[in-house]
């Protein structure tokens, strides 16, 4: 024996213990299995647990005002098509019934005589005559007689009264006689059809999309080549754990099949083999979408599968195309599922990163977020487009900053307007911290917060398309970096979004920093794992979600995470550039309605500033045997030691500019140019080492 008992086995009962010591069946290390336990207890109560699913009273597009219009619009396309193309044709309907009713004619004649002569009952009387049967052949008979004097009669009265309101119509309303007339050989004519050569064809031919059955489902799966499956279908299934758990029902545009899978198998693994997968259906791979149901067990599938791929359904309009406004905390829809449900997403509170190969549509989904931005009329949106072809343009008019390009001039103006916003980030942190805990319980920017003006925690969301650009530009590159990686730490909780776009999403165009912090990322199609894992999160791949699966025509189609507990596969509102400038005109309204239209927009760019490290400059100017310097002797050293910078600084500019890193002056003790002795303000030399090194700890750790 291996060791293994046979389910057919029952297992031994257990020793009773109040029996004493009692000896194993086997000694240990004779070779033998162990003696089995029972571990079955058949009075163990079942859990009291039951899930239970209701079915829809209506169907699923009645309930549904998305759906219900687009089959409306649909059968309704398809009148209108149908009235038209046939109206068209009329004249050659007409025309070609007109000659094939003489052959209609004869065909009416033929059937008219066989059914005076009762025809139809012949071969009944035939058999009674070969069959010898006179009794019954004398009935066929008499009810031949009847028939022919009966029908004879009918065919007569008709003919009587039928030529005479023909003449009756000449004499009185020869228009009439014309239009019975042209009637009549209509419908000879349409009696004179070849069947298989009707006049009048359909005005839509319809290919007929095979209906998804359950067996249709075992041989797609069974196509993957994953063996447990494969021997749960040869079993049977239940055996097994493969089983349909409800009847395979339409869902949107296409059905829906929940089935367990084999012990062992995850929809993960389904999810790899999509392509088999498509093949055994026999649908377009774009058709073919499993996924995990939430709400269950690890083991359970559902696999939907539409009518057409998803890149070739028609996508419903973006709901705020023409009209609406947006509150940036709440969920906004900015496009739809494989079911052409509606997806929203929460820019609040969060990092956004966005990756894909060129001309997926990434540059088209940075820009509806930065649009969605635009319609909160609270906003302030600071756009830059370092590919340099004006993508975010339509936004000029309600942008705070705005740059477009990849010059030394344009990183330098971003620079400026990062360095702004870092200076922001520290004043709002003062702000949050200032408030009592009624106003500001979770220590973070709320709705009613960012709607006080006075303390000016508006929602700010901040666009880099291209981030690879300044990132690694040689200069600034390093303090774009870190002022962006504090951004995306600190900014949620300060009402600060940043949204970071990139064709090349590996360490270096998106730094880790960034990439591990950024809490809603949407990935496009990329062409390999690393990349996948970079945008998506660490083995995102090996679970399997992978945005290589998508195919050149899939634009606009990601795999968006963060947004709920598991990734899902979204298709993004199309907005070119024409209706993209229409929104940026309604959302300048709305903010010039609510007194929101500052800096670019206005004219204005952002102030130009140094960039000096404050603290090793004052470093620098108080000698290592001072162990504290008035501000006043600081600021006159500093504009010394940098003019360019510091020329005009007095002792309060000192002051202010230590402030955010937690260093204030104290009294200290020295000696005036004139030899005497004062206490004035000043700042102790331990302090700024002390906060340098806070500083460098926080970007180490960075």
């Amino acid at each position: 024996m291996t060791g293994t008992v046979p389910p057919s086995a029952h297992l031994r009962p257990v020793p009773d213990p109040d029996a004493g010591t009692t000896t194993p069946d086997t000694e240990p290390g004779d070779g033998t299995a162990p003696a089995a336990v029972a571990v079955d207890n058949p009075n163990l109560p079942e859990p009291g647990v039951r899930s239970e699913k209701r079915k829809p009273v209506l169907a699923g597009w009645l309930t549904n005002r998305r759906d219900f219009t687009a089959t409306a619009r649909h059968t309704g396309a398809n009148i209108g098509y149908a009235a038209l193309y046939h109206g068209v044709r009329v004249p050659l309907y007409a025309a070609r019934l007109g000659l094939m009713s003489p052959r209609g004619a004869c065909r009416f004649i033929v059937s008219t005589n066989r059914w005076i002569w009762d025809r139809e009952a012949a071969p009944l009387r035939d058999f009674a005559v070969r069959s010898e049967d006179a009794e019954e052949y004398m009935r066929l008979a008499r009810l031949r007689s009847a028939r022919i004097r009966l029908r004879g009669l009918v065919t007569l009265v008709a003919l009587v009264f039928g030529v005479g309101f023909a003449l009756w119509l000449y004499v009185l309303a020869p228009a009439y006689l014309y239009a019975f007339a042209a009637g009549g050989v209509l419908l000879l004519g349409a009696a004179g059809q070849q069947p298989d050569a009707p006049v009048v064809g359909p005005a839509v031919l319809k290919t007929e999309v095979q209906k998804l059955t359950g067996s249709i489902v075992l041989r797609g799966l069974d196509s993957i080549g994953n063996a447990k499956i494969s021997a749960a279908i040869k079993k049977g299934g239940d055996m097994n754990g493969l089983r349909f758990t409800s009847e395979i029902t339409r869902d949107g545009p296409g059905y829906r099949a929940d089935l367990d899978l084999p012990y062992g198998v995850t929809p993960e693994d389904i999810m790899e083999a999509r392509k088999p997968l498509a093949s055994g259906l026999r649908r377009k791979v774009g058709c073919v979408w499993p996924s995990p149901d939430p709400g269950e067990h690890e083991g359970r599938l559902v696999l939907w599968v539409g009518d057409k791929p998803m890149n070739e359904t028609t996508k419903p309009a973006w709901p705020y195309l023409k009209a609406g406004q947006v509150d940036l905390f709440k969920p906004v829809v900015f496009g739809n599922d494989q079911r052409m449900r509606d997806v929203a997403v929460t820019l609040m509170f969060a990092a956004v990163v966005v990756g894909s190969i060129p001309r997926m549509g990434k540059t088209f989904l940075m820009r509806l977020f930065l649009l969605i931005a635009a319609l909160d009329p609270r906003a302030e949106l600071h756009a830059f487009d370092f590919k340099g072809t004006g993508d975010f343009g339509a936004l000029e008019p309600v942008c705070h900053r705005y740059r477009a390009g990849e010059e030394d001039e344009d990183i330098e103006y971003v620079l400026d307007a990062l360095r702004e916003l870092k200076e922001e980030l520290r004043r709002r942190a003062k702000v949050i911290k200032s408030l009592p805990r009624s106003r500001c319980p979770e220590s973070k920017v709320t709705p009613q917060l960012a709607s006080d003006r006075s303390l000016g925690l508006h929602p700010i969301v901040v666009g880099f398309d291209e981030c690879q650009v300044p990132f690694e530009h040689e200069e600034h590159g390093k303090e774009i970096e870190a002022i962006c990686t504090d951004l995306v730490k600190r900014g949620p909780a300060l009402g600060i979004v940043t949204l970071f776009g990139t064709q090349r999403p590996d360490a270096k165009s998106l730094p880790t920093g960034i990439s591990a912090n950024a809490v809603l990322r949407f990935c496009l199609k990329v062409m390999g794992q690393p990349a996948n894992d970079m945008v998506l999160g660490t083995s995102m791949y090996k679970a399997g979600y992978r945005a290589t699966m998508f195919s050149r025509s899939d634009r606009g189609i990601c795999w968006m995470a963060g947004e709920g507990d598991d990734p899902r596969i979204v298709s993004s509102a199309f907005v070119d550039a024409v209706a993209a400038e229409q929104v940026a005109a309604r959302a300048r309204q709305l903010r010039e309605e609510y007194g929101n239209v500052t800096g670019h927009a206005i004219g204005k760019g952002p102030e130009k500033t140094t960039g000096a490290d404050i603290l090793a400059d004052v470093l620098d100017v108080i000698g290592a045997e001072e162990k504290a310097v008035w501000c006043e002797r600081i600021a006159a050293r500093l504009a010394a030691l940098r003019p360019e910078t510091y020329t005009g600084w007095k002792g309060e500019n000192v002051t202010a500019a230590l402030k955010p890193w937690g260093i204030k002056p104290g009294q200290v003790w020295g000696q005036t140019d004139e030899g005497e002795g004062k206490n004035r303000r000043g700042i102790d030399r331990a302090d700024i080492t002390a906060a340098i090194t806070r500083r460098d700890a926080d970007r180490a750790a960075a």
